[in-house]
């Protein structure tokens, strides 16, 4: 049913530029997407056109060329670095003799394989029946139709009306699977809400090092390799941040240049964590020349998803790549941390960044010192105590203890609500 092929296949890549400057820098990012999915590149064809093709995409010349350069290397399949119509995919395979695949099947592929969890397989499936509910027809041409008149008759529904409905079904089950993780991660966020605990999201364009930055930060060991979309199933875990107290880190998927959209809507149980975080951490791969238009990319799918919104620090990464460059945080004209140059892989200004996420984390902190009378004294002490508040304490001569105390806004709240004695009632004004 899929539109999907074995890895260790070898293809012919074909890009095509529709500007007049010669934007050739998505090919060497398509040959990556490429070599992520395990295929192996014979040919490259290249080529400049106005506006695409309504019948091959290229020009009847062009895909001409494809078809001999599919004979000559033998190759198993074409790869397309566009966005191919299902009439244009089947008229091509027609005329080469092969499998042909566009990006959108191709970034498909890849989830495919990547996909280790139950909830991460479901979220590719769903994207790939959505995507294959427009290219159906190809399958099925070989098959009986209605047909009309006495003896012509054919069964009641096509082959190929069965297999939508069976699609249409499935989706339906996929969906109301989903539903139950959605339900399940959002009892799980609001749990964190309920505890003020706050949640941190690594956002970034793909292999721009978020596994790496996430492994350095929580030691969680999860994979990460020099490959594009090394991450697709989500991973959250506990970190402990000065003058915050825990919080929770969350490894997402990477975003990459014309993201399907099928994709972003199968995802969207998983891309909520981004959603919904109190802070983006939205790494860039410094050393990549075209890391403001990797920014640019992420962006667009943080507005899709709604989450352009949410405060973000930008972790400049790789900066072991780049010749001069130190760790160091940049801040905006109001002293606020705006960006943190890194070295995941070496550990390098790791330090700088927790110091940056807990000055943004932090903002809503309260200082009071509290003179506290002996009867309340051992209550008192040990509330502030497991919130990790006190900042020094001492004895007056009367017996009060003197504390400083250093906490967030919504801990001292949650605090007085408690609490019998109204704290400020000891306050050292």
């Amino acid at each position: 049913m899929f539109d999907r092929y074995e890895a260790g296949e070898q293809a012919v890549l074909v890009h095509i530029n529709f500007t007049q400057e010669g934007e050739w820098d998505d090919l060497s990012e398509f040959e990556m997407l490429v070599n992520s999915a395990g295929v192996e590149t014979l040919q490259v064809v290249t080529g400049s056109r106005q506006s695409p093709h309504p019948k091959y995409y290229v020009g009847e010349g062009k895909a001409e060329e494809i078809a001999r350069a599919v004979q000559l290397s033998e190759a198993d399949v074409v790869l397309f670095n566009h966005a191919l119509s299902p009439a244009q995919e089947r008229n091509l395979e027609k005329l080469c003799q092969c499998r042909v695949i566009d990006r959108t099947g191709l970034i498909l592929d890849i989830f495919a394989q990547r996909a280790r969890t139950h909830e991460g397989k479901l979220q590719v499936e769903l994207a790939q029946l959505r995507h294959l509910s427009t290219r159906l027809v190809r399958g099925w041409t070989h098959l009986e139709r209605q047909k009309g008149g006495i003896g012509l008759r054919g069964p009641g529904e096509t082959q190929l009306e069965t297999d939508r409905r069976l699609l249409r079904d499935r989706i339906k089950a996929i969906l109301r699977r989903l539903d139950k993780v959605a339900k399940q991660r959002e009892q799980g966020r609001r749990a964190r809400h309920r505890a003020e605990i706050p949640t941190i999201s690594l956002v970034g364009y793909t292999n721009a090092g978020k596994s790496t930055l996430f492994n350095r930060v929580t030691e969680a060991g999860v994979y990460a390799a020099d490959q594009l979309f090394a991450t697709l199933d989500p991973t959250l875990r506990k970190i402990d941040l000065k003058d915050v107290g825990s919080a929770v880190l969350a490894d997402t998927v990477g975003f990459i240049r014309h993201l399907p959209h099928d994709l972003v809507a199968a995802f969207k149980a998983t891309l909520q964590e981004t959603r919904d975080a109190d802070i983006l951490l939205h790494v860039v791969d410094a050393s990549d020349e075209r890391f403001r238009d990797n920014i640019a990319a992420v962006h667009e799918v943080l507005a899709e998803i709604e989450a352009d919104e949410v405060p973000s620090i930008v972790v400049m990464n790789k900066i072991d790549n780049i010749e001069g460059q130190a760790p160091r945080i940049e801040y905006d004209d109001e002293g606020v941390p705006q960006s943190v140059w890194v070295s995941a892989i070496e550990g390098k200004g790791i330090d700088l960044l927790f110091d940056a996420l807990s000055e943004r984390l932090s903002e809503e902190m309260v200082q009071y010192t509290l003179c506290i009378p002996p009867t309340h004294q051992g209550r008192m002490r040990s509330l502030f105590f497991q919130t990790k508040a006190i900042q020094q304490e001492s004895y007056d001569q009367d017996g009060n203890l003197l504390i400083l105390i250093r906490m967030q806004q919504a801990d001292w709240s949650r605090l007085e609500k408690r609490e019998s004695v109204v704290l400020r009632d000891f306050i050292v004004t």
